[in-house]
This record gives C-alpha cells, structure tokens and sequence, in this order.
C-alpha cells in the first residue's frame, strides 16, 4: 500500500474534496520532490525549494519555536502546507492546527509523497483548502478564543500572494475583533449588568422577534434599512415613496430623522445600552412603530411609546438564562441575531429573519464620504452645535471624530476610495461574512465603504414598484394579533428563573469568598507541610468542579477579567506558592463578579410592562 492510499484509508473523502478544487493556476507538472540531505523528502514548486533542501523537518520545528512564545493555547496557523513539516511540528505542541493551503495540486502530492494519515486525523486540526478567503474564520470559531499565531511558507504565500494575503486580512479581522469585543466588555460590561437587571421584568413580559421570523416569506416585499451614514441625506427625500413599496426598518440612530420626512417606520431597532443611545429617541414618538430591542438597552427606551416592543435574544448570560427558561419549546425560539458591533449589522439580521424578497440599505457608508461623518440633524451635529464655542467650534468636534479613529484610505463602492477606520472596517467584514445567506442585500445608491457581496442598487429600481403600502399593514397587524402570552404561566416560570439566578449566584459567592479566605491563609505563613498541601489543594479541586457543575457559571464569569490581569502580582517563586496566589486572585475576581450581579439584581427595581 502506497502513501497515498495509506492517507486515504485513514481520511475518507479527502479525495472527493480534492476533486472538487478548481486549479486555475497551478498543476502536477509545476511540482517537483526530491531527497533532502537529512534523506527526507523536500518539494520545489516552479522551480523554488517550499522546504530546506538539507533538513526540512528541522526547518518546520524552527518555524513552530518562533512562534511558540506568543500564546500558550492559541490555534497555530499554517499558511502552505507544502510536505506538511511545520504542521507536523506545530501539532507537536497540543494546539489547535488550521492548514490554509491555496492548491489542491500541492495538498495531493504530498499525500502521495508522506504519510500524513495522524496529522490529519488528530483532533483540533482543520484544513481550509482553496476557496474564498474567508472560510479561514470557520474554523477559527472553533478554536477557541485565545490569538492565533502565523506561520508562513514563505515560497508558497509569495506564489499566491494576493489570496494568502487576503486570508492575513481575514485573521487580523478576527484579531481585531477580539480586541475590540474586550475592550467592550471592559468599558460596557457594568453599564450590561445594570440594564439587564432593570430589564429583567421585560423579559418576562415582552414577546420575542421570533414571533416574526418568517412574516415575509412569499410576499415579494422588499426591506429598506435606514442606517445612518452621510448618504442617509441622499435618500431622505425619496422616503415617502419607498415606504409605499418597502418595509421599513430604521435604526434608532436615523429614526427621529425618519419621522421628519413625514415617514413613520415599520419597525426601528434599538440595541446599544448607552444613555446617549436612548437620546437619540428624544422627539420621535412612533405610536404605529414596532420597536426591535435588546433587553440590555437603557431602561428609559422601553418606556417609549412604541405600538409594540418586541425582544431580540440576549447577548450575554444574564439574560439569556432567564429567556431559555420562559420560551423553551417555543417554535423558533432558537433565532439568535449576530452582533456585529454596529446597530446596523444587527437590524440587517433581524430583517433577514422577516425573508423578504431582498434587502435595501440608505445610509450604510463605513466610511468619511466628503469628510462627513454624519448625516445632517444627526445627535452628534446637534451636540456640537449647541456645545461648541469659540475656542472650540463644532468643526473641532467633526475633525477630532475623525482623526482620533486613526482613518486610512479603502476601496469605496463607487470603485474610487474612500476615509474609513478600523472599527468600521470590522462591520464591514461582519457584512461580507454574512451575505452569503439569502436574501440578497443591496446599497440604496454606490456611496461607502465596497462590501463584498454587497451590490449597488438604483432608487428607480425600488420606486419601479407597485405600491403595497396597506399589504404591508395587513401581513405585520396579523402577525401581531398572532402573539399570545400566557402572562400567569410567564410569571411563574420567571420568578423560578430569577431564584435559581440568584441562588446559584450566591452560591458561588459563598465558594469564591471561603477559597479566598482559604488562600489568604496559606499564602501569609511560611509553606505547609505535604499533608497539609494535599488538604489544601483538594478544596482547591472541590471548588473548581462545584463551580463548574453550576448552572450559572457562564453568568458568574460575565465580568471575570482576563487572565493577564489576575496573572499580575504574584511574587513568591515557590511553585506552591504561586499556585495558592494566583487561585487567590482567581476567586477574589469571582466573587467581585458575581457580587456585582447579585447586588444589581437585588437592589434594581424592574420595569413593569403592561
């Protein structure tokens, strides 16, 4: 038995997705493999050596060790597979593996080459073979949350530089969004608390979006989102027309803006938990809007005078353990939205949950068209107006926005470029990793930030449209007069839900507090003798497992800091030591985090919904 049926025996249907790989630029003939001095194999593509002709299994550790100091768990990236000798080395350390190799031509001459039967069938390995570029962020999902680390083969990604670079443009995408997500968590994660612990009450008794996954389906109705960009201007007149043909979904940011074109939305989505968020619905009563929110919005905003508030699913545990135990069995329950960091990346799945015909974006620009970083009448342009002074005019305000977000120049949609930043370059990866998914979405003009995926589509073609204004009301007062609660059955379940929260919490506080005392104990005294060691850390392990068999660990840990941060401090170099402080720090962290929510949760008055 060859190397290429041994490989194959052990990985069924790789085969088939070698096959299934399109070669456009590279074929057998284009591959040569030779004897290494070491007596290995080593492979020249066009000519130039992939490996070292004298050690390549030499050459893949070097390759792993230079990267092996940046972080201990996270997935290693390899980026050309060649003979598989740095993803032989890199599985060598126990972490996660993803192979990103552009040809399959490469791919099958190694498996004709090398027997690479247990790289490929260890767990924690992918292979992302070909394709669009960023199918990389699949199985960096499932790697776990810690960085990655890149290995390159240099004469491979040099071969297919535009592809490979674009999956590094990809892999920074999720690194920057990782960071992003904490530096969110940091700033935001007490203001989450606080609102889902007055919003409790909401949850209860406020019906879900689910109840209008589907309202569309069949009906040929196009959505129209209003985002609120510089070229929201642009379509604000043609507003009354597009509402005879389009569902209308507004985000809050453009909804006060809407109303003043005489055009009350259909629905207007509400998700970020900012004070100034919910100032953005001063002056805009919608009394025939439908409000789409998030239970950690500021209180204040579910008090508004909507025709009907309806919850999206929560984003965080909090909230989450209390909706899993009151929609349980519901049909659809289960739709969650995707948080893409914008308002608008959210409302573009709540409308792609209604199935229209297609999506219609105004106003979604990612970018400083013209230097704008508003549309006019906007919050920020009326704050700066009515705060500026002469030391300080509203144009400082407009240049300090858009300088202190560090822009740089990116293609546009109109095929020129365009000033755009970091932060909203990552909504428009969101967008381009999301469009595959029907229906298809269409830019209401070609201003912006390009998205792949995204066409520009004319106003005429919207305005081409039979009017279907009251179809529109008849489908959506339907699907309203359709959502039923059973507000006794509700209530019970909810105060069962609120008391297991609680109780659990408290729990773990109670552990977290002992382990702390504990740890305080052993760590001020000279180190314990063995047998004492042993006792020690058998509470230690007894903590972690009760702590792990709660229910509500994931809302317990919501607030936990990063691991760095307890990491800081720890002094003694005695291992024992060391250990007994940094579980020291662990639950001193747990019990602050869980203690935040028990107080919040005991001390808010919730909102009461009628």
């Amino acid at each position: 038995m060859n190397y290429w049926q041994i490989n194959l025996s052990k990985v069924p249907g790789l085969d088939k997705q070698l096959l299934a790989i399109k070669e456009d630029s590279l074929n057998e003939v284009d591959i040569a493999v030779e004897t290494a001095a070491s007596g290995e194999a080593t492979m020249r593509v066009r000519g130039v050596y992939v490996h070292s002709p004298r050690d390549p299994s030499r050459e893949g550790r070097r390759l792993v060790e230079s990267v092996g100091k940046q972080v201990a768990d996270g997935p290693i990236i390899v980026l050309g597979f060649g003979l598989g000798y740095a993803a032989e080395a890199a599985a060598r350390t126990g972490r996660p593996i993803i192979v990103v190799e552009r040809h399959a031509a490469i791919l099958k001459k190694a498996l004709e080459t090398r027997d690479l039967s247990a790289l490929f069938t260890r767990d924690k390995f992918s292979l992302t073979l070909g394709g669009a570029s960023d199918s990389v962020l699949i199985p960096l999902r499932y790697a776990g949350n810690a960085e990655p680390s890149v290995i390159h083969n240099r004469a491979l990604t040099q071969l297919d530089e535009q592809w490979y670079a674009e999956i590094e443009r990809h892999i920074q995408i999720w690194k920057d969004k990782k960071a992003v997500n904490q530096a969110t968590l940091k700033r935001f994660g007490i203001r989450w608390v606080r609102n889902l612990a007055h919003n409790m009450s909401a949850i209860r008794d406020l019906a879900g979006i689910h109840h209008l996954a589907g309202v569309l389906h069949g009906s040929g109705l196009p959505v129209l989102l209003i985002a609120a960009g510089p070229s929201l201007d642009a379509a604000l007149p043609l507003l009354p027309e597009l509402a005879k043909r389009c569902v209308i979904v507004a985000v809050d940011t453009a909804l006060r803006r809407v109303l003043e074109t005489g055009v009350e939305p259909d629905f207007a989505a509400a998700f970020d938990p900012q004070y100034w968020n919910y100032r953005h619905l001063d002056r805009a009563p919608a009394p025939r809007t439908c409000l789409i929110a998030d239970s950690a919005v500021y209180p204040a905003v579910l008090r508004h005078p909507f025709a009907h508030i309806l919850l999206c699913p929560s984003q965080f545990p909090l909230g989450r353990f209390i909706e899993d135990r009151l929609d349980k069995g519901a049909a659809n329950s289960r739709i969650t939205l995707g948080a893409g960091g914008s308002v608008a990346t959210t409302a573009w799945d709540f409308a792609r949950i209604l199935e229209p015909a297609s999506i219609w974006i105004a106003g979604l620009d990612l970018s400083y068209p013209d230097l704008k970083t508003h549309f006019k009448g906007a919050l920020f342009e009326t704050r700066a107006l009515s705060e500026s002074t002469r030391l300080s005019p509203s144009a400082t305000w407009t240049l300090r926005s858009l300088m202190d977000a560090l822009p740089f120049a990116a293609p546009a949609a109109d095929g020129g470029t365009v000033r755009t930043d970091r932060r909203l370059s990552l909504y428009a990866a969101w967008f381009e990793s999301r469009l595959c998914l029907n229906p298809p979405t269409y830019r209401l003009g070609a201003e912006g930030l390009a998205i792949a995926g995204m066409k520009n589509g004319a106003p005429e073609t919207l305005l081409a449209l039979p009017e279907q204004r009251n179809t529109i009301q008849c489908l959506l007062e339907t699907a309203f007069a359709c959502i039923k609660h059973d507000p006794t059955l509700r209530s019970q379940q909810y105060e069962a839900a609120h008391r297991d929260l609680l109780d659990g919490l408290k729990q773990i506080r109670a552990i977290a507090k002992d382990t702390v005392a504990q740890a305080d104990a052993a760590s001020h005294r000279p180190p314990p003798p063995p047998e004492q060691r042993d006792a020690l850390l058998k509470k230690l392990d007894n903590a972690n497992k009760a702590i792990g068999q709660s229910k509500v660990k994931d809302v317990a840990s919501f607030l936990f800091p990063p691991v760095a941060e307890i990491e800081t401090g720890l002094q003694s170099a005695d291992p024992f030591v060391r250990h007994i402080e940094l579980s020291r720090n662990l639950y001193q962290a747990l019990f602050h985090a869980t203690d935040t929510v028990c107080r919040y949760l005991t001390d808010s008055a919730p909102l009461i919904h009628k």
